[in-house]
């Protein structure tokens, strides 16, 4: 679900064009950015398991991908985010970070623990849509779509706001950068699907 977090921030930037675009990059991933550390220390793991390689493990992270693991960092996410730009701009990046854990629970195997370390030995969750590749591709490609779509019609609604000469160099900027947004959105799809992110 790599390239799906990455679709849905640019799907909020182009409704919360105030946000900065590296902000939302960032908390859409971090609860992955966190995982790293843990993960190279053993303390969570990933376990591979057979199949084409696209979602094909089952993932410990029983800190940082617990619900409550992932409502503590959004929230200290979206508390620093509100010191540095305002509640407003603190609550969206609070969010976003949290959606991180909606959309893993919809493609993740039943590995999502509810509360840190697996506390409690509750029943794992995940809806499992990594068992069905062609239904969990389609999500991320329906994200990455709309992320695109949301993004570009963003960008040159903005552009065309703009005076004189400059409209023509923001309408140039804008189309730039929105397929600047796409081909990246895409080449996070390919990697995602390869196994290769």
């Amino acid at each position: 679900m790599f390239a799906g977090h990455f679709g849905l921030a640019a799907i909020v930037k182009a409704k919360r064009p105030e946000v900065p675009l590296w902000a939302l990059m960032l908390s859409t991933q971090l609860l992955d950015v966190v995982f790293v550390p843990l993960y190279l220390s053993g303390i969570e793991t990933i376990e591979p398991v057979a199949g084409d390689g696209y979602g094909e493990a089952v993932i410990h992270a029983d800190y940082t991908h617990s619900l409550l693991g992932a409502l503590v960092l959004a929230a200290v996410a979206g508390w620093i985010a509100s010191r540095w730009q305002g509640k407003r701009i603190g609550s969206v990046i609070g969010a976003v970070v949290f959606s991180h854990w909606l959309l893993d629970l919809l493609v993740h195997r039943s590995d999502l623990p509810l509360l840190p370390g697996n506390l409690g030995q509750w029943p794992l969750l995940g809806f499992e849509l990594w068992k069905y590749p062609v239904v969990s591709i389609g999500l991320e490609v329906a994200l990455i779509a709309l992320g695109a779509i949301f993004y570009f019609r963003n960008v040159l609604q903005r552009a065309g706001s703009a005076d004189g000469h400059r409209r023509s160099r923001a309408k140039t900027w804008a189309l730039t950068s929105g397929i600047v947004m796409t081909g990246l959105l895409v080449l996070s799809l390919v990697t995602d699907v390869l196994g290769v992110g």
